[in-house]
Formats: structure tokens, C-alpha cells, sequence
């Protein structure tokens, strides 16, 4: 029985506690410039839809060049989310669950493209894979492979900027995964491949969904690797990020009509996300 309180009520644990401190008002020194961030953040995204041209966005969005590059940038976005899936998810476990010297730098050099100018991302492809590249002079010579200014390409350099949202999204899964249940499976017989089929890999599924979404995302959104390393070729490279900066040249109210797709795309994956990270308390 709860002893009663000072005012005769039942004294219980509190509750209420870090609900009062959260329902506090903030200091103005923190309240000021996070208001402001947040003003920064939003008024670049309110002017696009202010200055939209809402009466001719139909016929805009309806053009032949439109179609195609929504088209490309779909398929290419999608094949390069599964690129980096086959390639990432392995990678991320052996980042999570193996020791082997110079993982940390491994790490780091995975993590590169992350900071990397997207530009100079096309730049090292070209050097890597072009006809005449590191590598590119052999399939060329050996298998008649020519991948830069090819869909392919744009499937390459879309997968470059976006394996690593997925690799770390992944690694971050498996380092909160228990690796007792990995090693349960394989004291019963399982080997380490089946441990990870259908132990591990179900335990990590909400990750790699994440993971994959943003590596969609990225890929969907890329630009200097593309136009570097696949140029911009109508229906055939010419993505939309390719499309809106084309556009801005010669019909400013097209690429704000293309802009806007591509802003409900951005917020189609929010809203898918929003199971991991919008309802965080």
C-alpha cells in the first residue's frame, strides 16, 4: 500500500516529470537561432511553391521531355538501389560483425563519397572507368563495355554517391542486433551464410528498408557524378536533376514545374521514413 503524501495523498512515483521540463519555454538565446534555422530551411522550399506556375503546371508536367526524364531517373534510381543493395549489405556486415586490420580506415574511405564533391565523384569514375581508365580499357578491349555516356552509366554513378547511405544505415542496424542469435544458429549446424539469410538478415529488415530508401533517394536526386561521368543525353541519360538544370536555362517556370516533382518525391520518402525517425520521442 502507498504511504500517503505530505497533503494526504497517495505519495506514487512521478511521471510527469520530463513532460513539465519538456513543456518549459526555451531560453532566448537557443530560441532565437533555431527559429531562424528553421525560417532558413523552410523559406527556399515555400518560395518554390509561392512562385510555382500552378496554372501551366499540368502542361508542363504532360511534355514528352518531361516523361522521359522522370522515366530514366525512376528506372536508374531503382537499379541503382539494388546495386547497392547485392554490394552494401554484405559490406556492412563485414564492417559490423568481422575484424580485420585497417577496417577503420576501410570505414572512412566508404564513408568518402559521403563528403565528396559529386563532380569530382565523375571525375574518378572517368579515371576508373572510362575508355581509356584504370579499368575501363579492359572491358572495353576484352568485352567491347563502354559505360560513360550510357544508361549504365547513370545507373554507376547514381550507385557511387548512394551505397554509402545504405552501408551506414545497415552497419548501424547490425551493431544494435544482438550477434547471439547469429551464434545460436550456427552452434545448431547453420553455417555463417545461413545464419545471416535467415537470422540476421530478418532482425536488420527495418534498416535495410531505411537504408535503401535514402540510397533511392540520393540516387534519384544525383547530379555532378551523372553529368560528369554520363553526360546528358535526352532519354538516355538525361535525368531530372539533368532536366531542372537544362530547363533553368532556357524556361525558368519548367524547371521550377520539375523542381516541384522532385520536392514530392523528397517528401514521399520523409513520409516513408517517418516510422524510424518522425516519431522519435
Amino acid at each position: 500500500m502507498t504511504a500517503p503524501g505530505r497533503y494526504g495523498a497517495a505519495a506514487g512515483p512521478r511521471t510527469d516529470g520530463p513532460r513539465r521540463r519538456r513543456a518549459r519555454g526555451a531560453p532566448l538565446p537557443l530560441l532565437v537561432p533555431g527559429v531562424a534555422a528553421l525560417v532558413f530551411l523552410l523559406l527556399p522550399l515555400l518560395a518554390l511553391l509561392v512562385r510555382a506556375p500552378w496554372g501551366s503546371l499540368p502542361d508542363q508536367l504532360t511534355s514528352v521531355e518531361v516523361w522521359q526524364a522522370l522515366r530514366l531517373s525512376l528506372v536508374t534510381a531503382t537499379a541503382a538501389t539494388g546495386v547497392s543493395l547485392v554490394l552494401g549489405v554484405p559490406l556492412a556486415w563485414l564492417l559490423a560483425r568481422t575484424d580485420f586490420p585497417g577496417r577503420g580506415v576501410v570505414r572512412a574511405l566508404v564513408t568518402l563519397p559521403l563528403v565528396l564533391p559529386p563532380v569530382v565523384g565523375g571525375v574518378a569514375l572517368l579515371l576508373a572507368l572510362g575508355r581509356n581508365g584504370v579499368v575501363g580499357r579492359w572491358l572495353d578491349a576484352w568485352f567491347g563495355i563502354t559505360l560513360p555516356f550510357t544508361t549504365a552509366g547513370v545507373v554507376i554513378a547514381e550507385a557511387f554517391v548512394a551505397m554509402p547511405f545504405l552501408v551506414i544505415s545497415v552497419e548501424g542496424t547490425l551493431r544494435a542486433a544482438d550477434p547471439r542469435f547469429e551464434e545460436a544458429a550456427t552452434t545448431l549446424g547453420a553455417s555463417r551464410f545461413t545464419a545471416f539469410r535467415r537470422v540476421t538478415l530478418p532482425l536488420i529488415a527495418p534498416g535495410v528498408a531505411a537504408g535503401a530508401v535514402l540510397a533511392w533517394a540520393r540516387a534519384l536526386g544525383e547530379f555532378g557524378a551523372t553529368i560528369t561521368f554520363a553526360g546528358n543525353f535526352p532519354d538516355r541519360t538525361r535525368t531530372m536533376p539533368l532536366a531542372v538544370y537544362l530547363a533553368l536555362q532556357n524556361d525558368p517556370e519548367a524547371a521550377v514545374s520539375l523542381s516541384l516533382v522532385l520536392l514530392a518525391v523528397s517528401i514521399a520518402v520523409l513520409a516513408g521514413l517517418r516510422d524510424r525517425w518522425l516519431t522519435g520521442t
